[in-house]
């Protein structure tokens, strides 16, 4: 019998494609990328970074309360940006979102990503004992 649960919440964009929003396994929560798509028109929420971080981090809160957790329930926090110029201010936008102790962190450089976003974060969130 599996312990594996999806978790889903109109508070963050549907998926876009085959995946879930995340998976509970345990205590463990995987989450799926989050771009910053409004929930309701499924839009690119911003042309400004600044703005799009900040609705990265607000799609991935609602998914952690859905899942019974907070942002600071997650241990490890990958970031993936198509310009490597906005690190610093995804830095100054994450602290508004995340006290210390910070998770463990990866910030990428990419290419592209989908529906034209600047940013998309995923993470593991460890809930309970």
């Amino acid at each position: 019998m599996s312990n594996k649960a999806v978790i889903n919440t109109s508070k963050a964009p549907a998926a876009i494609g085959p995946y879930s929003q995340a998976i509970k396994a345990g205590n463990t929560v995987y989450f799926s990328g989050q771009i910053p798509l409004d929930p309701v028109s499924m839009a690119i929420v911003s042309e400004d970074f600044e703005a799009q971080a900040r609705q990265v981090f607000a799609n991935l809160q609602a998914v952690c309360e859905e899942a019974a957790g907070s942002l600071s329930d997650i241990v490890k926090l990958n970031l993936y940006l198509v310009d490597l110029d906005n690190f610093a201010i995804v830095n100054q936008v994450m602290e508004e979102f995340f006290t210390a102790p910070f998770p463990a962190r990866a910030a990428v450089g990419v290419k592209a990503l989908p529906k034209g976003s600047q940013v998309e974060a995923e993470a593991v969130m460890i809930i309970g004992d």
